[in-house]
């Protein structure tokens, strides 16, 4: 339930709904700012709109969930979703998962209710464990994966370039079972 004050700076937990084909543009937005000024994607190219309305139906279809969290003036503030660690049979119960929060809603607990809504999603699913890919210098991301259970697995390093720099991948995992 959303805090019944007017202050902002300590806004109440965001309300999570799964994603919709209208939070289409609100999804492209998040991704395209995080691709663009971040190092959390290794991508160079913002996403079209087609190919995030792709990306989403592919989800739908698959069965996962691209869990949203909406803020106060009902905007999209994030989403969360996982998918198939590696396509093979053997790593059926393990899940990759990516949290992506709106610039404006970071700080405020956005990306802790997501992670912990896939998390226990993953669960009700009957996944086994939960990976996460960080990019080494994202100590935020690293400090919510260690505060929610998930311990360092192991760094590639110089497993990408961007923004004229190699970057560090560290996986963190989380047993679910």
């Amino acid at each position: 339930m959303a805090s019944s004050t007017s202050d902002t700076r300590h806004p109440g937990p965001p309300m999570l709904r799964e994603c919709l084909r209208d939070d289409v543009a609100a999804i492209r937005e998040i991704f395209n700012e995080v691709i663009l000024t971040s190092a959390a994607l290794f991508e160079y190219e913002p996403r079209s709109h087609e190919t995030v309305a792709a990306w989403l139906d592919a989800k739908q279809s698959a069965g996962l969930p691209v869990i949203g969290a909406v803020d106060e003036a009902g905007r999209l503030a994030g989403f969360a979703t996982y998918g198939s660690f590696r396509p093979f049979a053997a790593y059926r119960l393990t899940v990759e998962h990516s949290v992506y929060v709106h610039a404006e809603s970071r700080g405020r607990g956005v990306g802790r209710a997501l992670l912990a809504a896939v998390i226990e999603e993953a669960r009700r699913q009957g996944m086994h464990l939960m990976v996460g890919g960080i990019e080494a210098g994202n100590t935020a991301s690293r400090e919510l994966h260690r505060s929610l259970g998930f311990t360092h697995a192991g760094t590639i390093r110089e497993a990408g370039r961007k923004f004229d720099r190699w970057l560090d991948l560290e996986f963190w995992q989380k047993p679910l079972s």
